[in-house]
């Protein structure tokens, strides 16, 4: 081959590489990104209920809106888990950081990856009060800080977690309530995380009747919140609503049974999930495998910010 012929070759492999890499930059540069209908996202974590006592019972007793008035509004995820620890803090750390981390049960052990409460109001430059944990365990004020560089004491968002707001010890799911309310209506977070304990703290007590009690009152807590935004103008028709579990209950024959959890048992990874909102589909029951890190990939993707520490997935069957 002369020198014609190379240069000539190199020249039309040359523009060939030009012209491919301004066409990709190019496809890049006009695709249209997503755009959603929400502007504000809850998530409703009840704290430790074994599936066997919520979806998968098929009369489904305990939880009837959950069930009845709820699910078919969005979409429901049967194959739903925690695969980290299947703890209180640990199941939320993961919720909120899309990361499994391994922390200490007490309250005392910050979660190493911010949350995407920290992603939401850096990137966004909002002030700290439009994002707010709720929660009746004191201890999961933890879920508003990250031991991470450039993260810690940075970008939190609000609490109001235990006895008085303090951050500390336990109190019951109405006051927990009541707070609910009440911020919701003076302060309109836009991203907002509640945890109700009666389930849990039931089991752990060894009170069968409580334990079922408790769901049924959760129930009606989850349905009250749905209604409560349907009739406000900050959050209706522009509000998604995720309500989960951060872990479930050994099931009988395991261990303590309904009483403890804590292992990688069935019983304590399968909970449930459910997806509604104005971008999610209507009336669907999904058996595909998510899991609790997937929860914050997927508030990224509906309020546009980007989360790249999380290792989770966006819930696609939600969509």
């Amino acid at each position: 081959m002369n020198w014609k012929v190379k240069s000539l070759l190199s020249f039309s492999i040359f523009v060939y590489i030009l012209v491919s890499s301004f066409r990709n930059n190019e496809t890049k540069t006009i695709s249209n990104p997503v755009f959603y209908k929400t502007e504000n996202v809850i998530v409703l974590v009840i704290d430790g209920p074994r599936f066997s006592e919520t979806f998968g019972d098929s009369t489904r007793k305990y939880i009837p809106h959950l069930a009845n008035d709820l699910a078919p509004k969005g979409v429901l995820l049967t194959n739903f888990k925690n695969n980290g620890t299947t703890t209180t803090v640990s199941g939320h750390a993961a919720i909120t950081s899309g990361v499994y981390q391994n922390l200490k049960n007490n309250g005392l052990d910050f979660p190493k990856y911010p949350s995407f409460f920290q992603y939401y109001l850096k990137e966004k430059q909002l002030s700290k009060d439009k994002a707010w944990i709720i929660s009746s365990k004191g201890k999961l004020n933890i879920l508003s800080n990250a031991k991470k560089k450039d993260w810690k004491d940075v970008y939190s968002p609000m609490s109001y977690c235990g006895n008085k707001g303090s951050g500390d010890g336990y109190v019951g799911d109405v006051e927990t309530w009541g707070n609910v309310k009440r911020i919701l209506s003076d302060y309109k977070p836009n991203l907002l995380l509640i945890n109700l304990l009666s389930v849990d703290v039931t089991g752990h007590n060894n009170n069968w009747e409580g334990y079922l009690e408790a769901l049924r009152n959760t129930d009606n807590y989850a349905f009250e919140l749905w209604n409560i935004l349907q009739k406000d103008e900050k959050y209706k028709d522009k509000t998604t609503l995720i309500i989960t579990n951060d872990h479930g209950r050994h099931l009988d024959g395991h261990k303590n049974g309904f009483v403890s959890h804590g292992d990688k048992c069935e019983g304590c990874k399968h909970i449930y999930c459910i997806g509604l909102g104005p971008d999610f589909q209507v009336n669907k029951v999904s058996n595909e495998a998510y899991e609790l890190i997937d929860i914050s990939q997927t508030i990224a993707a509906l309020l546009q910010f980007h989360m790249p520490t999380s290792k989770g997935k966006i819930i696609k069957d939600f969509f």
